[in-house]
C-alpha cells in the first residue's frame, strides 16, 4: 500500500528558541496536516518573523492582514495564501522573493491550485519575482554538488520530478543560508534539504521509498546484450532494491551513493558531510543487513533470491 511521506526532524527544521518578549499571542505551531511542499517556504518565513522581533500587529498594518488572518497563514491554517501576500510579507522580512516564490508555486500545485489561480496571483508581482543571485558561497556550492544531488534523486523520481527537487533544494537552501552557515557543517545540512525534497516526491511503500526506476535500470545495463536475462534477473534484483529501501535512513543514502550512483567512499563523505569513517561504517553495517535480509527463507518478509 502505497502511504503519504511523512517527514522527519532534519537539519533545516526551525531550531528551538528562546521566547521573544513579544505583546499579544504567541505565535502557535504548524498546523500537523501542512504538506511537505507548503512546510518548505512557511518554515524559513516564520523563522524570519521570529528573528526579527516584530508583531504580528505591526507586520498586518504594513501588509494589510488581520492579526488572526496573518497567525493562521504564519501556521498553515486555512485558506492557501495568494503570492501577492507572501511577497510583501516577505520584503517585510527582508527575505529574497525569487526562491520563495518558486516554492509557493510548488506548493500550490501540490495543494490542487490551477495554474490560472497561480498566474493571477502573481500579475501584479512580475518583476518582484525575477531572479536575484544568491549568496556567492551558495553559488559554489550548487556548481560543486548539482550534478550528483541529481544522481541520488534519480533513484527515487522520474526526470522532470527529479529536475524540479533538486531546482527545489537549492532554493530552500538560499531562504535557510544565514541558518545554513551557523550550523556544524553546510554540507550536512544541504544534504538534510535534499534528502527531504527527494523523499516527500518519492513512491512510497509501508513507509520505505519505493526504488522500482533504479531496479528496472539496473536490469536493463546488466542484461542489454541478453534480453532473456531479464526475466531471470529481475526478481534478484527487485528483492535486492527492496531490501535497500529497508535500511535506516543513513545506510540508506551511503548504499545509494556507493553502489548506484557509484561514487567512492571520500565523494560520498563529502556530498554527506559525516566524516569518512561514518561512511565506511553504515556501510559495513548496510552490507551486513542485507546479507542477512537475501537468505531469509521465502515465507519471511525478506526479498525472494
Amino acid at each position: 500500500m502505497t502511504t503519504p511521506y511523512e517527514p522527519k526532524a532534519s537539519a533545516f527544521d526551525p531550531a528551538p528558541r528562546q521566547p521573544q518578549v513579544r505583546p499579544g499571542r504567541k505565535l502557535g505551531p504548524v498546523a500537523l496536516d501542512v504538506a511537505s511542499s507548503h512546510r518548505a517556504w512557511l518554515e524559513p518565513v516564520r523563522e524570519a518573523y521570529l528573528d526579527s522581533g516584530r508583531t504580528l500587529g505591526d507586520l498586518g498594518d504594513c501588509i494589510p492582514l488581520a492579526k488572526s488572518k496573518l497567525s493562521e497563514l504564519l501556521r498553515g491554517v486555512g485558506l492557501y495564501p495568494r503570492w501577492e501576500t507572501i511577497h510583501r510579507l516577505a520584503a517585510e522580512l527582508g527575505m529574497p522573493s525569487w526562491p520563495l516564490h518558486r516554492l509557493w508555486k510548488q506548493a500550490a500545485l501540490d495543494a490542487g491550485k490551477a495554474p490560472g489561480w497561480i498566474d493571477r496571483s502573481t500579475q501584479k508581482t512580475t518583476v518582484a519575482t525575477a531572479r536575484h543571485w544568491p549568496p556567492m558561497e551558495h553559488g559554489a556550492l550548487r556548481q560543486l554538488v548539482e550534478d550528483d544531488y541529481r544522481f541520488y534523486a534519480q533513484v527515487f523520481l522520474g526526470d522532470r520530478a527529479r529536475d524540479a527537487a533538486v531546482h527545489d533544494t537549492f532554493a530552500a537552501l538560499w531562504l535557510h543560508w544565514g541558518k545554513a552557515l551557523r550550523s556544524a557543517d553546510v554540507r550536512c545540512f544541504a544534504w538534510s534539504i535534499l534528502r527531504t525534497t527527494v523523499m516527500a516526491r518519492a513512491t512510497h511503500r509501508d513507509g520505505r521509498p519505493q526504488m522500482e526506476h533504479a531496479a528496472f535500470d539496473t536490469v536493463l545495463l546488466q542484461t542489454q546484450t541478453d534480453p532473456a536475462a531479464s526475466t531471470a534477473a529481475m526478481p534478484h534484483i527487485l528483492g535486492l532494491f527492496k531490501a535497500i529501501s529497508r535500511l535506516p535512513d543513513s545506510q540508506l543514502d551511503v548504499m545509494v551513493l556507493r553502489h548506484l550512483c557509484g561514487f567512492d567512499d571520500e565523494r560520498a563523505s563529502s556530498l554527506l558531510g559525516v566524516p569518512l569513517a561514518t561512511v565506511r561504517a553504515d556501510e559495513r553495517r548496510a552490507m551486513r543487513h542485507l546479507d542477512s535480509a537475501l537468505t531469509l527463507p521465502p515465507d519471511t518478509e525478506g526479498p525472494l533470491t
